[in-house]
């Protein structure tokens, strides 16, 4: 097994089609597991051998491989061998860097986007890419982690409801696509709920902490945004394909899924959007707390500068000042200085400065 790799930089200077893993290596052991199915019958296993695949290549079911774990790089390259598979796709594969995006051969398709999850309720998004190789009665998956995302579609599957069993790979396709694609939607709720939370501690409470979520909430935006926006091509680059695989019966479906992708992306405008307005309120806050602040402090001292000035005055060291000996100086003194603040109280007070 080839040491894997943290980015694409490092392998600069290798040779086109050299198969080596290109991302994050997650604790798992590589394992695939098949379900070969047609409209009556259905057969679901662990593969624990490439040559075990051999002879469901060529029956006139449907066959779906699963592979999960990309950083056993001797074991993708023995599945790519089998299916006869270019090995600049390959290098893709293994690749987990990649854009969303179509690429047509003479006999499959090579689809490969991003699948989007969260990892905890205060919105940190997790990536994972898919690889899905398309034939005409073979799709091959291929995934870094070992999750969940495809059991509510396996469980469609062996119980034979709905038309999955009753079309071919492409519709298969078409599933596998809209199963990743809805998990995104779960994302936007979770980007509704944060925002909502965040608006309300900035109208009662703008602190640091509110700050700090909304930048965290547009650095993940931009990777979600990123991941999220080549689907829009990749969906309309299979519409438009006049490849024998994508069967006209399936065009409406994977144009369903299309419309999800746009939903989707204005949805992630639009909370971008709202975040920058947020941003703003924010800073109008910060602002109009400096305002009060400055206004009190401002008020404060218009109140002491004129007993400063009275204070100043009698303090300092002239022999002949009258009311330094009269008798009811101090008490009268006393008397001023209250009233002064009260005066001005008032007159703040009338003129809504306070």
């Amino acid at each position: 097994m080839a040491e894997s790799l943290t980015n694409t930089a490092q392998k600069a200077g290798m040779s086109p089609g050299t198969l080596v893993h290109v991302g994050s290596v997650h604790d798992i052991e590589a394992s695939m597991w098949l379900i070969d199915y047609s409209k009556d019958t259905i057969e679901k296993q662990q593969i624990h051998s490439v040559d075990d695949i051999r002879h469901y290549l060529d029956s006139n079911t449907v066959t779906w491989l699963n592979i999960e774990g990309l950083s056993n790089v001797t074991l993708i390259e023995s599945v790519g061998q089998l299916l006869h598979i270019h090995p600049l796709v390959l290098e893709d594969i293994l690749n987990t860097h990649q854009r969303p995006k179509l690429e047509e051969y003479d006999d499959y398709l090579y689809i490969v986007l991003k699948r989007l999850s969260l990892e905890s309720d205060d919105f940190a998004v997790s990536y994972e890419q898919i690889s899905i190789l398309v034939r005409d009665n073979l799709v091959v998956t291929f995934k870094e982690k070992n999750d969940e995302i495809f059991t509510p579609l396996q469980h469609r599957l062996m119980n034979g409801k709905g038309r999955i069993r009753n079309l071919g790979a492409d519709y298969l396709t078409y599933a596998i696509l809209d199963t990743i694609v809805d998990e995104m939607f779960v994302i936007l709720d979770s980007i509704d709920e944060n925002i909502e939370l965040t608006e309300e501690t900035l109208l009662s409470n703008p602190a640091t902490e509110s700050l700090e979520m909304i930048q965290r909430l547009k650095r993940e935006l931009i990777y979600v945004c990123k991941s999220i926006s080549p689907l829009r091509d990749l969906l309309s680059a299979i519409l438009r394909s006049d490849s024998s695989i994508i069967g006209e019966r399936t065009h409406l479906y994977f144009s369903d899924v299309h419309d999800h992708v746009l939903r989707i992306t204005e949805s992630i405008e639009s909370h971008r959007d709202m975040l920058s307005g947020l941003l703003d309120i924010y800073i109008s806050s910060v602002s109009n707390r400096m305002n009060e602040i400055m206004k009190v402090l401002t008020v404060c001292a218009s109140i002491f500068i004129p007993l400063t000035f009275i204070a100043g005055i009698y303090g300092m060291n002239f022999e002949y000042m009258p009311e330094l000996r009269w008798r009811w100086a101090y008490p009268v003194l006393w008397l001023i200085f209250i009233l002064i603040p009260i005066a001005l109280l008032i007159y703040f007070k009338r003129k809504n400065w306070l």
